[in-house]
C-alpha cells in the first residue's frame, strides 16, 4: 500500500486523539480532524478518502491501567457505542499484526511503563473500509501523556511506511479468534510470537456465539482467514455447542 492510502482520523473533542495528532504532525504525517467523537463518525470513509483507515483515540477502562490498545472497530450485538447492531468493519489482519509487532517493539525500547495489548472487536463507528483503533489508556493523566503519544504516533509512521501485503503474504495466515477476555493474552502471544495474523475477535463475554457473528468475523476479515482459532481455554461452557457451528459449516479451526 501507498502512503496516500492510509487515512488517520482525529476526534477534536478527545484529549488523546489531538495528543497523538501532535506528534504525528511533527513526523509530517496529515491528520483528518472530526467533530464528533471517533466511535460516532458514521461512514467517514464517505467524507475523506483512503482505502484503510485508522483512528487515534483514548481508551477508557475501569480499572485505569496504563494501556496502549489496538482492536478492529465493529458490534456483536446491540449498538451502545456508535456503529451498526450485529454489523463490524471491515479490518486487515495483516496490518493489525504489523502494528501491534511495531507498537510492542517502540513501547519496549521507550521504557514507557504501559500494558500493550489487542482488545477485541467493539464500539463504532461503522464504515465499508477497512479500519483499524490505535489507544491511549485509560485515564486523563495517560490521554496527555506526550511520551506514550510519541511512540503510537511513531509506531503509526513505521508501520505506514513498511507495510507491504504481497510481502507479507509469504509467511503470514490470516485467522480470526474465538474466545478470552476483552484483553486478549491469548491474541497477544499469537501476534507477537507465530505466523498468524488476527483479524477480529470475539470475545466469551459476547456468547452465545451465533451465526451471523461468524459470518461477520470472517466476511470483514482480510484476507480471508485460512482457519478459525480457538481460545480453548476461554471458550468455557460453549466449547461444544462452537464446535457443533464450525463442523456443521465445514470450517477449519484450532485450538490454541
Amino acid at each position: 500500500m501507498k502512503l496516500d492510502d492510509f487515512a488517520i482520523l482525529a476526534s477534536k473533542k478527545d484529549p488523546a486523539a489531538l495528543n497523538i495528532s501532535k506528534e504525528l504532525e511533527k513526523l509530517g504525517i496529515k491528520v483528518n480532524y472530526l467533530e464528533q467523537d471517533s466511535i460516532y463518525s458514521e461512514n467517514i470513509d464517505k467524507q475523506i478518502s483512503g482505502k484503510f483507515y485508522i483512528f487515534v483515540s483514548k481508551h477508557k477502562s475501569e480499572k485505569n491501567l496504563k494501556s496502549l490498545t489496538v482492536h478492529a472497530p465493529g458490534n456483536w450485538h446491540s449498538a451502545d457505542l456508535g456503529g451498526k447492531p450485529g454489523k463490524v468493519c471491515k479490518t486487515s489482519a495483516f496490518f493489525l499484526k504489523h502494528i501491534f509487532q511495531i507498537l510492542n517493539k517502540k513501547a519496549k525500547a521507550s521504557g514507557l511503563d504501559y500494558q500493550v495489548s489487542l482488545e477485541v472487536t467493539h464500539h463504532g463507528p461503522y464504515l465499508e473500509n477497512p479500519c483499524c483503533f490505535i489507544e491511549i489508556g485509560s485515564s486523563e493523566q495517560e490521554w496527555k501523556d506526550e511520551k506514550a503519544a510519541k511512540v503510537i504516533a511513531e509506531t503509526i509512521n513505521d508501520a505506514m511506511f513498511g507495510f507491504d501485503k504481497e510481502k507479507l503474504k509469504e509467511n503470514w495466515k490470516s485467522v480470526i479468534l474465538i474466545g478470552g477476555g476483552h484483553y486478549n493474552q491469548t491474541g497477544n502471544k499469537i501476534m507477537l510470537n507465530t505466523d498468524y495474523a488476527i483479524g477480529h475477535i470475539i470475545p466469551k463475554y459476547q456468547f452465545p456465539l451465533t451465526l451471523n457473528m461468524l459470518n461477520e468475523a470472517i466476511n470483514k476479515t482480510i484476507p480471508h482467514p485460512a482457519i478459525i482459532l480457538l481460545d480453548w481455554k476461554g471458550l468455557g461452557s460453549y466449547k461444544k455447542e462452537i464446535i457443533q457451528l464450525l463442523e456443521e459449516r465445514n470450517l477449519k479451526y484450532e485450538r490454541v
